[in-house]
């Protein structure tokens, strides 16, 4: 027990995120090995710095001049954020920098691995992690979401209020392929665009230099200036470009209607969830779908640096890369982090990693930035064609958690991160939106998914006109903007949501699906109806009270007059239960009435707990100015662990036990969601009396037993639970009963050549090998 408590008080010190990580078993006995064999070096990394020339095929390493290097993101822990001796350094040692990013205190770079472990050594490096490629994770909608039953009639809903929800005044940005903003799927009733502003990242970095392998080249402030928000500022909102072809590969145009498509001018009926939603086109994503974490990086600052100006309160993040790293040291997760701190309800697709190529179910397979636990990670639900709710399932394709991130403790011991994902499901199997396009409308200009897979386009009913044209895609990363138009709703009802506040309302009213776990489905499937009914009973002013100090745990949450809903909605004449159920700190159940009635510390979006850790971000702001009203710009995102701090109040109820099986390979996790909720509405879970306090990177109850699970010792939980049950998920590798396979999050193999499966229907995956590049979905 000492030597554990020893452990984590390195682990988590109160200077800060000041991991120390090592290699574990092994040291090379090479020079170049010796050279990278520095533990805040991430494993691919570490692999190709010290491969034969002739098996490394990854594009982010290259030998120039007899020298092998790569391209990295340097995550960097200093109170100076320009991190100018840091980029001095990498310059000096023969390498490049190519962008200082805002949302997360991290570089891009170019540096010869024989930098890599002095780099390390430095005191104001966090990690280093290879630049990973990413992906895309690639109505009937409207009706099975219940945003039919929110929508006025004019925009395809039944809703005969004026005031029907559309979405109207939030921003949601999408960042992916790019936004046929010509459809007519992204106009608004007076036949304009709602694309507010477009931004081509990939465009803009090629321009920059941020492709080359330039040795000894800062271009971080020039990349910079072209992303400053401060012009964007004094020009206004910029109009979308009118390039021939906005995104010629199709997906993000597909992805940004399905979550704010109005479809209702037509038949067949292919409007998305919040149809009067403006667009915010963030291309991350060159032609064939294909973009690199610098640029979502990138695209991340620079829908931060305009979110409050442009009221951009959602972001979609229909992609992925690998989940080797830890939550914590992971770049794209940090980014998404700081993101969220901000105010931006931040979704993203679990991945479509469910299942091996022999059809057995694979856990363990989420994707970043949908390992981080701040986000909302979503899988898909299949609707079956129906409107009908009762026979929707999980698709088979849907990457199912816990997380397994990791890195490696001072022990040498593999800590995996074990959090629960996805946090929700959505429909994403055979979704119809629109399909983008050229200025001439005909089939030879369609985005190239359309040319390569024609079935994607035998729509039912479509006539293909001009403007007109629709295709359908399955997959997470059409369930993902599902969320993201139904965060734009929540947001329009109860503009005073915080993003932690939106995932938990989202969770709670969720519909527990048969048979499905919480780690197949999170605690169930989007249910706008009910999602509505319970923000609204809150108050509006909430976002501005917390800004102001003026909010104090248990203080009462619910609106003058109002009381909570009931816990049940209506589809097609049935009712739906709700699950009730929350995730917090990552690997909890929690419920409640004392959730929505009073205000809970863990819904400040600044503050991450995630088992042992307990993170805040402060963010700072551009002074103001003439031209830029005061905390307006953001300039800075920094983040260190929590004070001792209330996280729970009195009230809470925590539900770890539920369903806990002694039997070997047998927990919680696998229990169906729908028993687990028939449990919580008989009563069933332990009720916090003294609150849930944690701070420091500790977590402690203030002497309340929690679970059986938890070994309490000076304010440290040693012991997590149910997720480490007798066997379950115990180390990599194992091949559990059941044909259940646990992967180990994309760990590149020998040569690093992976399939990568465009998924066309549930069931059916069209495989495409890919070379050079890591799979991010369908």
């Amino acid at each position: 027990m000492t030597t554990r408590r020893h452990l984590f008080r390195r682990l988590f010190s109160l200077s800060g995120l000041a991991f120390t990580l090592t290699l574990g078993a092994g040291v090379a006995a090479d020079a170049e090995a010796q050279a990278v064999s520095n533990n805040k070096v991430a494993r691919d990394l570490r692999q190709v710095a010290t491969a034969p020339a002739d098996a490394v095929t990854v594009p982010w390493a290259k030998s120039l001049g007899g020298q092998r290097h790569v391209k990295v993101l340097i995550n960097a822990q200093s109170t100076d954020a320009s991190l100018r001796a840091l980029r001095a350094d990498i310059l000096k040692r023969g390498g490049s920098v190519y962008y200082n990013y805002v949302s997360v205190r991290a570089l891009s770079a170019m540096v010869p691995v024989n930098a890599l472990g002095p780099l390390a050594a430095r005191t104001d490096v966090l990690s280093i992690s290879p630049n990973r490629p990413v992906e895309r994770h690639a109505s009937l909608l409207q009706h099975v979401t219940g945003a039919g039953t929110l929508l006025p009639l004019a925009l395809g809903g039944s809703n005969t209020s004026a005031l029907g929800l559309t979405g109207a005044g939030v921003g949601i940005a999408v960042l992916d392929s790019g936004i046929d903003w010509r459809h007519q799927s992204t106009w608004d009733t007076n036949g304009r665009t709602r694309v507010r502003s477009a931004v081509d990242i990939v465009g803009i970095s090629v321009d920059s230099g941020t492709k080359d392998w330039i040795k000894k080249s800062d271009a971080s402030d020039k990349l910079k200036g072209k992303l400053d928000a401060s012009a964007w500022l004094l020009s206004g909102l910029m109009l979308p470009p009118t390039s021939v072809y906005p995104d010629p590969y199709g997906h993000g145009t597909h992805v940004a209607t399905v979550a704010a498509g109005a479809g209702s001018y037509q038949s067949p009926e292919s409007g998305g969830v919040a149809p009067g939603a403006g667009l915010f086109d963030v291309r991350v994503l060159d032609e064939n779908g294909v973009g690199d974490m610098a640029d979502v990086l990138a695209g991340i600052d620079w829908v931060v640096q305009r979110s409050k100006a442009a009221n951009i309160r959602v972001m979609n993040l229909s992609l992925g890369a690998t989940s080797v790293d830890s939550y914590m040291v992971d770049p794209l997760a940090r980014a998404a982090r700081s993101a969220t701190a901000t105010g931006i309800v931040v979704v993203t697709s679990a991945g479509n990693f469910g299942k091996d190529a022999a059809g057995s179910k694979v856990y363990g397979a989420v994707s970043s930035p949908g390992h981080e636990p701040s986000v909302i990670t979503v899988g898909a639900s299949n609707m079956k064609d129906t409107v009908l709710r009762g026979d929707d399932t999980v698709t088979t394709f849907s990457s199912r958690g816990p997380t397994r991130g990791s890195f490696v403790l001072p022990s040498g011991k593999r800590w995996v991160d074990n959090l629960i994902k996805p946090d929700l499901v959505a429909p994403g199997n055979k979704v119809v939106a629109a399909l983008g396009a050229d200025f001439t409308g005909t089939a030879a200009g369609w985005n190239l998914l359309a040319r390569s897979h024609p079935v994607l386009t035998q729509v039912p009913g479509a006539t293909q006109a001009r403007t007109r044209t629709l295709m359908q895609l399955s997959g997470t990363s059409v369930a993902a903007p599902v969320v993201a138009g139904a965060a734009a709703l929540l947001l329009q009802a109860n503009p005073g949501l915080t993003p932690p506040l939106v995932k938990a309302i989202l969770q709670y009213t969720a519909q527990p699906l048969e048979t499905a776990s919480v780690v197949e489905q999170g605690t169930g499937m989007l249910n706008l109806e009910g999602a509505v009914r319970l923000a609204q009973a809150l108050r509006t002013d909430l976002g501005p009270a917390l800004a102001a100090g003026r909010l104090t745990a248990g203080q009462s949450i619910l609106a003058p007059g109002r009381v909570l809903p009931t816990p049940s909605s209506v589809y097609g004449g049935r009712a739906v239960p709700w699950s009730r159920m929350i995730f917090v700190g990552g690997t909890h159940l929690a419920g409640g009435d004392a959730l929505f009635t009073q205000w809970q510390p863990v819904y400040d979006p600044a503050l991450t707990w995630a088992r042992q850790t307990v993170l805040r971000s402060t963010v700072t702001y551009a002074p103001q100015s003439i031209l830029r009203p005061a905390n307006t710009v953001v300039l800075s995102v920094v983040e260190n662990t929590a004070p001792m701090q209330p996280l729970l109040t009195a009230g809470v109820r925590l539900y770890d036990s539920l369903g806990l099986n002694l039997r070997a390979g047998s927990s919680m996790l696998l229990t169906p969601v729908t028993t687990l909720a028939e449990q919580v509405a008989r009563g069933a879970g332990l009720t916090l009396r003294l609150g849930f306090t944690g701070g420091a990177g500790s977590v402690t109850a203030e002497g309340t037993l929690l679970s059986q699970g938890f070994i309490l010792s000076e304010g440290f939980i040693l012991s997590e639970g149910f997720i480490l049950s007798e066997g379950f998920l115990l180390s990599e590798g194992f091949i559990l009963s059941e044909g259940f396979i646990l992967s180990e999050g994309f760990i590149l193999s020998e040569g690093f050549i992976l399939s990568e499966g465009f998924i066309l229907s549930e069931g059916f995956i069209l495989s495409e090998t890919l070379r050079d590049r890591t799979p991010l979905g369908d």
